[in-house]
């Protein structure tokens, strides 16, 4: 008789919000859950992370919603452990530091279900060391508190000895405590805690959203109610907060706090995203192009049949080289049937994903725009009877092929894949910061992201497209946005991703220059 699989929960640390902190068992497990619970304080950027298979159930709270009850979250448990799943209980910061994990683990061991627990990086220490400020210094103090904001001035007596940790420990972090701050200040300086003691209040830390009050105990009340700090937050006391003057590090980035939109296709938006955030951006993706096979493989297949033909293979963009090789990978050839063919590419990106591939590059334009690669092949000398092969996408220029045949080359234009946009629903997020004015920039990398963008928004274009500043990689794809009514704010020297991340620095600080990140 076949023994019933048994299911098992893992109470799971996702960490302060910086998905970087994640710890590797956490990724691994979040890798091969069956069911993934989750709160509402869990990055998306860790979530994706999960299998497409995965069961997402979120149980938290957000936007003034009525949250999921602990013993709704139990009665969850019960029932997929049950059904013999592998259950990730998902939850920010350390399971175990006042986060119900303890609670959560009591009552499956009642219940009899296997459980494992899984430290994460706690926001407790995490986003003080975000926000400049060590929690223990030997010039300052060798001891440290943590305790829960969530203390009720209305309760006759507390579980905080105020008496005790006011003045006996040296620095006090208080998680959750930005609705009781003006409680929690009120017990310090009445238990002895002197008000000239400075402390901080850290909202959104370790994310590039981010936000530090620093003030002292008689002032702190104030600034953090005019800044408009709300949860979540952190409250740091103590004569170390004076360090973050020196010790400010991660708020320093160029674009620290830029919320931009990168409009390319999840597949090629990880090398901006990425560059976006080590330069303190808050990178949101917005994936309006989606990258789809052509209806008609045919013309394709039979040029692959007939390399041997062409002296040239022009690529105009990473997806040609990509979906080429794939093609050429499935008709049992590889690159040795290129041998003899001279590689032309459309840019340093196109040409560094081709030098991948092993393939060397005879051509790069100085300007990557069909205009420059028409000009280029000029200078080479006679194309008559040259033959060339373009795969290109559906819908882009034909200015190059036009150009080719002017100068008497053979030209085989072939559509190698098409972009088409993932309409936006109503009640998306991304269209809710931008009606808020919450979205700093938006980028764009190509006529079709400009296109399919202003697709993606329908009706609401007009309403939104002053709401925002406008990032373009180069003149096409400029003069495309331009045609459909959006602003261009700043265009790219180089028209490269390095060279568009460029032109972000130098607007938003005009003081500095911009040094290509490594």
């Amino acid at each position: 008789m076949t023994q019933e699989k048994k299911g098992k929960v893992y109470l799971v640390g996702a960490g302060p919000g910086d998905p970087g902190l994640l710890t590797v068992k956490a990724l691994h497990l979040i890798q091969e859950a069956d069911v993934l619970v989750y709160d509402a304080l869990v990055s998306e950027n860790i979530i994706r992370n999960a299998p497409s298979s995965v069961e997402l159930i979120f149980v938290g709270k957000r936007g003034g919603e009525v949250s999921v009850s602990q013993k709704e979250i139990e009665a969850i448990l019960i029932e997929k452990t049950h059904q013999g799943k592998t259950v990730v209980r998902l939850k920010g910061g350390d399971p175990f530091i006042f986060g119900r994990g303890a609670e959560e683990a009591l009552f499956l061991t009642h219940q009899g279900i296997d459980w494992e627990v899984v430290p994460g990086v706690s926001s407790a220490v995490a986003v003080p060391a975000y926000a400049g400020i060590p929690l223990t210094h030997r010039d300052f103090t060798s001891s440290v508190g943590f305790l829960t904001g969530h203390e009720n001035s209305r309760e006759e007596e507390s579980q905080i000895p105020w008496s005790k940790i006011s003045t006996g420990l040296g620095t006090l972090v208080f998680l959750m405590g930005v609705s009781q701050l003006q409680h929690i200040v009120h017990e310090l300086i009445r238990n002895g805690r002197p008000t000239s003691t400075p402390c901080a209040m850290v909202m959104w830390g370790t994310l590039p959203r981010q936000k530090t009050v620093v003030g002292n105990l008689s002032d702190v009340v104030g600034k953090v109610k005019e800044a408009g700090l709300e949860a979540p937050s952190i409250f740091i006391v103590g004569e170390v907060v004076r360090l973050r003057e020196k010790l400010n590090w991660f708020e320093k980035g160029p674009l620290f706090g830029k919320r931009i939109l990168v409009t390319r296709s999840r597949e090629q938006a990880s090398t901006l995203v990425n560059t976006l955030e080590k330069l303190g951006a808050d990178p949101i993706e917005f994936p309006v192009l989606q990258v789809v096979p052509p209806e008609n493989w045919a013309p394709i297949d039979q040029a692959i049949f007939h390399l041997a033909k062409f002296n040239w293979i022009v690529f105009t963009s990473v997806n040609a080289v990509n979906i080429f090789l794939e093609r050429l990978k499935l008709h049992l050839k590889d690159i040795r049937d290129l041998k003899g063919i001279k590689i032309a590419a459309m840019g340093d990106v196109t040409r560094e994903a081709l030098e991948k591939y092993s393939i060397s590059v005879d051509l790069t334009p100085r300007e990557f725009v069909s205009e420059a690669l028409l000009e280029s092949f000029k200078e080479l000398g006679n194309l008559k009877s040259q033959n060339f092969l373009l795969p290109r996408a559906e819908g882009a220029r034909i200015l190059l092929s036009e150009g080719l045949k002017k100068e008497g080359a053979w030209v085989t234009d072939i559509i190698l894949y098409k972009t088409v946009y993932p309409p936006i629903h109503e009640g998306s997020s991304f269209l809710h910061e931008i009606f808020n004015s919450k979205m700093d920039w938006v980028t764009f990398t190509s006529s079709s992201t400009v296109k399919n963008f202003v697709e993606s928004l329908g009706n609401h274009f007009e309403s939104l497209k002053n709401h925002f500043k406008v990032a373009s990689i180069g003149p096409i794809t400029s003069a495309t946005a331009r045609g459909l009514g959006l602003k261009v704010d700043i265009e790219a020297k180089v028209h490269t991703i390095e060279g568009l991340v460029e032109a972000l620095v130098e607007y938003e600080n005009p003081e500095i220059k911009y040094q290509k990140s490594k």
